[in-house]
């Protein structure tokens, strides 16, 4: 297998392979991350990937085989993975409660242009010459990252991060800046304060570090951050398997599939992209409005019918090819509607939620090295569907939608009954809702009610009280392990 002037890869299995190589890379770049991020701030967290995924994408360029141009999509991938692991919890830390997600919408505005600036990169080159086809778009990418870099230091650092690490007067100045250079005797940054006074002292507890988490959560008792590791690994790992890699990197195989010549295949899979940006941006108009819940069982119902339907369409286009060309082309014509149809409710419904939730479900202390399950849960999402989706679109063409379209009508379900609302929460009081020991939704939104009401209806005393629970029953536990071993 050849990369550059000596060949081109047009086998699938390669294919898939060479881009998986990428995912591969970030999942190692997610944990790693996440403990820089946790350790030394955020921004130095993102300086650092930043700069490795500007050297990835030099080497990727410059790739003179296939060795080197894998080892590069790995180096990318790592310096991504620390980004990935780092910036949704950190936008997550700046926001309020009631505009959380539509702030982090603006996370995937940005997302998808630049997918759409690299889809409409690749149509504008499709006709150079064949090394350069590829080697600039790969290049091109190192300006944005390269932006970041030099940039990132300039920030505001996490108010929450620097409370947990003893930087208080920081923290109030940045706090006070975010709200809208307010005083810090206002009311509602004594309250948010006081929320983050409630979370801090737990910094730096063994249930924190990433073996305890791997393992299930040990000492972390009725906060079962296990569960949410869990949880958040399982909503990536669902919104990968729900068929976006099949609509957005391989949308001009798709279009082909519906009928369409190469030129038109390309354009259309631009301006899918492109609209996906708009999608994006209409997310934060209703994600805070009906909840990550009700966005997600939305999209997954839309999205599974879609993709029914495109296959229908699609198959029914093959069929008529041959014997009425005009039917042929109006059936594909059909399927790509249905295409945008997707994306556009995907983009409206399904990536805030799902990139937004593993931010919110963890506790300060450990909220990016938890979020590292997030990012690995879409490393390997997206790693085995890039590798799959070539061979299946090769192998068994419209039957890949199909698949697709089932596995949104089993998540319908999955979501309805594990997982919580976090929405009109503070990043505080969210712990709360995770505190019975049964994973269903209904019994642990009676647990949060039980726990409030005893506080007097103050969360933020709630909150407190659980930490000093699970505290004094991990002190308890370790006792009992020393005077078994008198």
């Amino acid at each position: 297998m050849n990369i550059g002037a000596d060949g081109v890869v047009t086998d699938s299995t390669k294919q898939g392979g060479l881009s998986a190589a990428y995912y591969f890379g970030a999942m190692f770049g997610a944990f790693i991350g996440g403990w820089i991020g946790d350790r030394y701030g955020r921004k130095v967290g993102v300086f650092a990937g930043a700069w490795q995924g500007v050297l990835g994408g030099a080497l990727q360029a410059g790739s003179i085989n296939s060795n080197m141009f894998i080892c590069a999509r790995v180096i990318t991938g790592l310096g991504m993975g620390f980004v990935m692991a780092i910036v949704p919890p950190w936008v997550s830390e700046l926001s309020q409660a009631h505009d959380r997600g539509s702030n982090f919408s603006f996370i995937f505005v940005a997302n998808f242009l630049g997918i759409t600036i690299a889809n409409w990169l690749n149509f504008g080159v499709r006709n150079s010459e064949i090394e350069f086809r590829w080697r600039f778009p790969l290049g091109f990418m190192c300006i944005p990252v390269f932006t970041v870099a030099v940039t990132v230091m300039l920030l505001p650092e996490s108010p929450r991060w620097l409370m947990a690490h003893d930087r208080r007067d920081e923290a109030v100045q940045i706090l006070c800046k975010v709200r809208g250079d307010i005083e810090p005797t206002d009311p509602s940054i004594q309250q948010e304060l006081e929320h983050l006074h409630a979370i801090v002292k737990a910094s730096k507890h063994p249930r924190n570090s990433y073996v305890n988490l791997a393992l299930g959560g040990r000492h972390s008792g009725v906060l079962h951050l296990g569960r949410r590791a869990i949880l958040g690994f399982a909503l990536q790992q669902i919104q990968q398997w729900s068929g976006i890699i099949a609509v957005v990197t391989w949308s001009s195989k798709l279009f082909s599939l519906a009928g369409f010549d190469e030129y038109k295949s390309l354009w259309m899979g631009g301006l899918v992209n492109t609209l996906g940006m708009f999608g994006t941006a209409a997310a934060g108009l209703v994600i805070d409005r009906i909840g990550r819940r009700m966005s997600l069982l939305v999209s997954f119902i839309i999205q599974g019918i879609a993709l029914f339907i495109v296959a229908a369409l699609i198959k029914s286009s093959e069929n008529y090819a041959e014997s009425d060309t005009g039917k042929s082309e109006t059936l594909g014509q059909g399927a790509a509607s249905f295409v945008f149809i997707y994306l556009w409710f995907f983009t409206m419904f399904n990536i805030v939620p799902c990139w937004l939730y593993g931010t919110e479900i963890w506790p300060q202390d450990v909220r990016a090295k938890g979020y590292s399950f997030t990012i690995l849960g879409w490393a390997i999402g997206c790693g085995m569907t890039t590798f799959l989706i070539p061979i299946m679109l090769s192998k068994i063409g419209w039957y890949t939608f199909i698949f697709f379209g089932i596995m949104n009508a089993v998540t319908i379900p999955l979501i309805y009954l594990f997982y919580v609302e976090p929405a009109g929460h503070s990043l505080e009081e969210v712990n709360l809702l995770f505190t019975s020991d049964s994973p269903l939704v209904k019994h642990n939104n009676a647990e949060f009610d039980r726990r409030v009401a005893a506080a007097g209806g103050n969360s933020a005393v709630a909150a407190r009280r659980l930490i000093e629970e699970v505290d004094g029953l991990v002190i308890l536990e370790e006792l009992k392990i020393e005077e078994a071993k008198m």
